[in-house]
């Protein structure tokens, strides 16, 4: 049982490494083409440190897990933005562009309101199936997210690209940064559900529970540690782009690709977690109109993380 915790403490720690090499050859190469910040954090970073979550799910639905599959990707959007965004406005206020507020953030809450739809019955109260047409929904949806992110950022004349030569790393290692990163994503993420799962099984513990915390909680390690680093380099413009990004990679591409190996039924996640995640896509909208998530706003976000999990232990998932 030792040996359990040893392998989910080092497969963290790969899921971590493995995000930070990805994600730092992702950005050279987007540096190298002259990506504005923001669409570095929402189309680049956003990716990068969603394989995790991409890796979870999609072996989930090989598995015939779609508790888990749906599970990762709810618990992790709100793991995103009430705890991860929370924490760092907390130390690090983050301020909101007016253009982001156009069209990346009401996309975030639109497409998690079209997962409830897809995968909530609103006339029985009983879980929906996520079919393959669902998911082909999902990935246009994604699609369209990405080309009309770098349409719109070729568009941009105020670049944030300027003086930044000192970040690029030669184009060799750059891609092996991303090849070797993607790589030990995958195996360490694959180790850390198997013994994350086998532990808390031991416990009693179900698998929704699972998915909506611990699993949600670790894959999303890297969002962290992708967002405080921006933070505290002040560019917490990417550090926004990063979550926003994230959460729309989740929804779309991930159960898009995920329904493609099964259809996705997933009876332990309630319509509260739905609502849970769309309220905080909202949140983040009407804070924006004040300008930028401050440190009162950013303690107000992480009590409710802490509160939504008080409640998934109160009301013994488990």
């Amino acid at each position: 049982m030792i040996m359990e915790y040893l392998i989910l403490i080092a497969s963290l720690a790969g899921i971590v490494f493995g995000a930070d090499y990805l994600v730092s050859g992702a950005v050279s190469l987007a540096r190298r083409y002259r990506v504005s910040d923001f669409v570095i954090g929402a189309a680049i970073v956003g990716v990068g440190t969603s394989m995790p979550e991409l890796v979870v799910s999609f072996m989930g639905a090989v598995n015939g897990n779609a508790d888990v599959a749906i599970g990762n990707v709810v618990g992790s959007n709100i793991f995103n933005v009430l705890g991860i965004l929370g924490l760092t406005a907390i130390f690090f206020p983050v301020a909101i562009e007016k253009k982001n507020m156009k069209f990346e953030i009401p996309l975030c809450i639109a497409v998690s309101v079209l997962l409830m739809i897809l995968a909530f019955n609103f006339f029985n109260g009983t879980a929906a199936t996520i079919g393959r047409f669902d998911g082909w929904i999902l990935l246009l949806s994604f699609v369209g997210f990405l080309w009309y992110s770098f349409a719109r950022d070729r568009k941009d004349s105020n670049d944030s690209t300027e003086n930044i030569t000192d970040e690029i790393s030669p184009l060799w290692l750059a891609i092996v940064k991303v090849v070797g990163g993607l790589a030990l994503l995958i195996v360490s993420c694959d180790f850390f559900v198997d013994n994350a799962v086998l532990i808390a099984k031991r416990f009693g513990v179900n698998d929704a529970f699972i998915s909506l915390t611990l699993i949600a909680c670790g894959t999303s390690l890297p969002e962290l540690a992708a967002s405080v680093a921006a933070a505290v380099k002040k560019n917490t413009d990417m550090a926004l782009g990063n979550i926003v990004g994230s959460n729309i990679f989740n929804i779309t591409l991930i159960l898009g690709l995920s329904s493609q190996v099964m259809p996705l039924t997933s009876s332990g996640i309630t319509y509260i977690d739905y609502i849970v995640m769309i309220v905080a896509a909202v949140l983040v909208l009407l804070i924006g109109f004040v300008g930028k998530i401050n440190r009162i706003s950013g303690l107000f976000m992480f009590i409710c993380f802490v509160l939504y999990n008080w409640y998934l232990i109160s009301n013994q998932i488990v």
